[in-house]
């Protein structure tokens, strides 16, 4: 079965341009044409934390279900985590993960049944320090160690700068892969939004979308890889 992940910090839907701007968001994600897509910084930040966009529209406009995880009723995520699944994906569990850190962090988790079996979907967006960012991984990996790892993905913003540390805690049991620089959306610099994928997931392709509307929509640009999941 294959199937196309992707992942996108899209900054409270505020562009380079400084204008909140859901609808060019929404258009960037629908383009991905991915069935699974994490989001950070999803929700606003103050008060409440509304959702960036309203979950009716994404619906509309991508063909994709937000999955249920936020802790207040008028968020997209937790943490500015969300999860978007294809409508047809049957959800059969999900999970908050509190995370370790100085700055406060959470991490989603849905698991999902495919045709080709289960797949455990973890989205996150890390902390700024390294240490605490492989403090985070082990958290990750301490809740996934009474699921089958091998057929479990993490995505999202791993706030790593470099190209080949920081991710020790993952390794070996998850192949990580950076499909290329993703940050910054006006001079991409750093390969910040990343996948680490299971024994069982095949990597088969990926990418950094870098179109027009992708480099104005937010300070970063989706990512994404497509798998066999075997």
């Amino acid at each position: 079965m294959r199937l196309r992940l992707a992942s996108y910090n899209i900054r409270k839907a505020v562009g380079l341009d400084w204008r909140r701007d859901p609808a060019r968001i929404l258009q960037v994600i629908d383009g991905l044409d991915a069935d699974i897509v994490a989001l950070q910084e999803a929700d606003k930040r103050l008060g409440p934390r509304p959702a960036a966009i309203p979950p009716k529209a994404i619906a509309r406009e991508t063909g994709l279900r937000a999955v249920k995880l936020a802790g207040s009723p008028v968020s997209l995520g937790w943490h500015g985590n969300a999860l978007l699944v294809r409508r047809d994906l049957e959800i059969e569990r999900t999970d908050l993960i509190e995370l370790p850190g100085i700055e406060p962090r959470g991490s989603v988790l849905v698991r999902l049944v495919t045709e080709a079996g289960p797949l455990t979907v973890v989205g996150v967006h890390l902390g700024l320090r390294r240490r605490c960012r492989q403090l985070q991984f082990e958290r990750i990996l301490e809740t996934l160690s009474g699921i089958d790892l091998q057929r479990a993905v993490i995505l999202g913003d791993f706030n790593e700068w470099s190209p080949d540390r920081g991710v020790e805690p993952l390794l070996p049991q998850f192949n990580v892969v950076s499909p290329g620089l993703s940050f910054h959306a006006s001079q991409q610099v750093a390969p910040l939004d990343r996948f680490a994928l299971g024994p069982a997931l095949q990597l088969l392709d990926m990418g950094v979308e870098t179109g027009e509307i992708a480099r104005k929509a937010s300070d970063h640009l989706p990512v994404w890889t497509d798998i066999a999941l075997h």
